[in-house]
């Protein structure tokens, strides 16, 4: 394949995010997480694995359907053949998992059990369910070769059924099962005289009463069916014009989404050869889409919301939040305390309440002249929305900017974006050609007869129900030159055609790149003249192939680079001469990793960034996003702390070595080191354990080192 850094060694970033989700199906298999808890991690399992055929999948089959050069296309089926075959592997761990987990649930006496298992007694409760909830929501198609199959929407799970009656006529029939208006797990009654839960899944109930969902239409002397569900390409076409109309053309968009090209089949395994052909025929399946047989449990995503049932101690706790040490003894005016002080949250161990305080403040302080967001995601009943729009009835000017193409949130948005509207809020759709991404609140205030900005600059989404189990921090500040930064970005966003320096942030598609580029830079000459040099990196994603290159070059004259990525990563740690400087490791734990922050030796006086953007070439170049640096120096250290601690993580923690083979990393450090809960211990007391300090001394001294190694070479 023809390509710029076609002689760099890289990972690919679809087996790479293949690799991050074996970490999450490592999670369900480890016997030291609560039983619940497994069980949900195999519900998170499926649903990251739906969005990876939606997304990521459905880009390169475009690419291969589209490539012009022989190359170029075969480079792609090679891809989409790796892809079926690792997803074949997972899912095969996928169904060991799973009875492993149904067995360790068997011991706390919790059973999910299919309609062969049903005694009597459940029986009659199955046929009760069936007739009293389920068949009036049951629409079954019979198919017919003159008719088009039905539409099978995305994600919905199916039974395609095959009837003999007592002509022997064969009939085939497609079965939707309603797991959208009727909870997917059905409570039976336990077995005589014992103390359980029994439940068995909405199909199987379906199942029991098979003959019955025809309602008498055909005289059936046989039926049998199986499960099946399709996974559609999830990309919206909309054209860069954003105005008004582009609420009502992505609303049609989303619609059209459950008609997308078929990207994976997903079918219970023993399904007869025929019916199986029935399908991939009627559907239009081809040579390079994927087709995955499991056993009859799909759709197990519902397992996230699978009822907390049996003692507390078999499922995750959450941790108490702790309370911020500048909040500790607070109860006047946020802004008064913002204004003494730069504030760094870190969700979910500080509340996000704060920020909803924040905003609930502005909106009836009669300081509070302005307020400006950018919405990306919101929670289904949000009170930063509630909160925007109470603003607004107190006469205050807010602009709220809604990106309606946050992937799967575009209806959610759509909706936010007609009630702010009718709210009287100026909203505005974005830019054209880019999403807005980035996490920024800008409140102005009247003091002393000025107007001050106060803002929130972060590395996640304003959404409370996320940031109870997503990671991510926060700055408030009233710095006035971030202020004035933050203040030119939503300028941009409004008027595209108006550039501005920036004098602190980093601004996607602006500055970012060349802001990056030169701080490795930095790194580079320092190494080269002998000095100490580190990068540290926390994200999500790491694939930027450019921003890769230059980290492979700074490795080479010795810069010590030190990744904590949570998803995909093209770099490959660890080649003499190339990377040998670079380590890298992901961390898995009941909390998703979700912060972006970047650190830079920058000889012994460290700067340090918060980001709600990737090193990815979308987050780079085709989006708004904004990194800015964390000048306090309390807020430094806090970050510095949090870095180590996660650096330490012996237990959580796996290597992403060349192969991406998730090993359990093995860092030396006195004890055990679970980094989710020594963070909520530092957060809590304010101390940080003392074996972190020698770890964290130990690569100083190493760092040092090798900086003096390298002084030598020179003279």
């Amino acid at each position: 394949m023809s390509e710029t850094f076609e002689d760099m060694p890289l990972y690919p970033k679809e087996l790479s995010w293949l690799a991050f989700n074996e970490r999450v199906l490592q999670e369900a298999a480890n016997a030291a997480v609560p039983e619940l808890q497994r069980l949900r991690y195999l519900g998170i399992f499926s649903n990251n694995m739906d969005e990876f055929f939606r997304v990521r999948v459905a880009d390169v089959s475009r690419l291969a359907a589209f490539s012009k050069g022989g190359e170029d296309k075969q480079f792609y089926r090679d891809r989409l053949t790796d892809i079926q075959t690792r997803t074949r592997e997972l899912q095969q761990q996928f169904e060991v998992t799973y009875k492993s987990v149904l067995k360790a649930l068997n011991r706390r006496h919790i059973y999910i059990i299919t309609y062969e298992q049903f005694n009597k007694k459940q029986g009659k409760e199955a046929r009760r369910i069936f007739f009293e909830q389920v068949l009036p929501e049951l629409d079954p198609v019979i198919l017919k070769k003159d008719l088009p199959f039905p539409k099978i929407e995305d994600g919905m799970l199916y039974l395609i059924v095959k009837t003999v009656d007592q002509e022997d006529t064969v009939r085939y029939g497609v079965v939707e099962v309603p797991s959208d208006r009727l909870s997917r797990f059905v409570q039976l009654p336990p077995q005589p005289g014992r103390k359980t839960k029994v439940f068995a899944v909405l199909e199987d109930i379906i199942l029991y009463n098979l003959p019955d969902v025809f309602r008498g239409v055909i005289d059936i002397k046989y039926a049998e069916a199986y499960v099946f569900k399709l996974t559609r390409d999830a990309e919206l076409e909309l054209d860069e014009t954003i105005n008004q109309s582009l609420v009502d053309r992505m609303a049609k968009s989303v619609k059209k989404r459950s008609s997308g090209e078929p990207e994976r089949l997903v079918y219970e395994e023993s399904m007869p050869e025929d019916m199986l052909s029935l399908l991939t025929k009627r559907i239009g399946l081809g040579r390079y889409d994927s087709l995955m047989p499991g056993g009859r449990y799909h759709n197990s995503k519902d397992f996230i919301g699978f009822p907390s049932v049996g003692p507390n101690y078999i499922d995750a706790k959450p941790m108490d939040t702790v309370t911020h040490l500048a909040l500790a003894d607070f109860k006047g005016n946020l802004f008064d305390l913002i204004r003494q002080k730069d504030v760094l949250l870190y969700y979910p161990y500080h509340s996000f309440d704060t920020v909803i305080d924040l905003l609930k403040t502005a909106a009836i302080d009669p300081a509070v002249t302005e307020i400006k967001i950018c919405l990306y995601r919101a929670a289904e009943h949000s009170r930063i929305v509630d909160a925007l729009l109470s603003a607004r009835r107190n006469l205050k000017n807010v602009t709220v900017v809604v990106e309606l193409q946050a992937r799967f949130d575009e209806a959610n948005n759509i909706a936010w974006a007609n009630q702010l509207t009718d709210g009287g809020v100026n909203v505005i759709f974005g830019v054209p050609g880019l999403k807005v991404h980035t996490k920024l609140i800008a409140i102005t205030r009247k003091e002393d007869g000025k107007p001050r900005i106060y803002t929130h600059i972060g590395s996640g989404n304003f959404n409370e129900k996320t940031a109870k189990i997503y990671t991510d921090f926060s700055l408030l500040t009233r710095n006035k030159e971030i202020g004035k930064d933050v203040a030119n970005v939503f300028d941009f966003i409004n008027y595209t055609y108006r550039r501005h320096a920036y004098k602190h942030l980093m601004v996607s598609p602006l500055t970012q790149r060349s802001g990056l580029v030169g701080l490795i830079e930095n790194e580079i000459s320092n190494a080269k003249l002998g000095k100490p040099a580190e990068i540290i990196i926390k994200c999500n994603n790491l694939t930027d192939k450019r921003i890769i290159a230059q980290l492979y070059e700074a490795s080479k004259v010795g810069v010590s680079v030190r990744i904590i990525c949570r998803g995909m990563t093209s770099i490959v740690p660890g080649i003499k001469g190339v990377s040998e400087n670079i380590e890298a490791i992901s961390i898995v734990d009941k909390y998703l990793e979700h912060p972006r922050v970047y650190v830079f030796h920058n000889d012994g006086d460290p700067k340090y960034f918060i980001s709600s953007a990737d090193m990815m070439n979308r987050n780079i170049d085709y989006r708004v996003e904004v990194s800015v640096p964390v000048c306090d120096e309390d807020a430094k250290q806090q970050l510095q702390d949090v870095l180590d601690i996660q650096w330490c993580d012996n237990v959580k923690a796996r290597v992403l070595d060349a192969k991406q083979s998730n090993t359990y990393r093995q860092f030396k450090v006195n004890g055990l080191v679970r980094s989710q809960e020594m963070i909520h211990q530092y957060l809590s007391d304010g101390v940080l354990p003392t074996r972190i300090k020698h770890a964290r001394e130990r690569l100083r001294r190493d760092l040092i080192k090798k900086a003096k190694e390298r002084e030598r070479k020179l003279a």
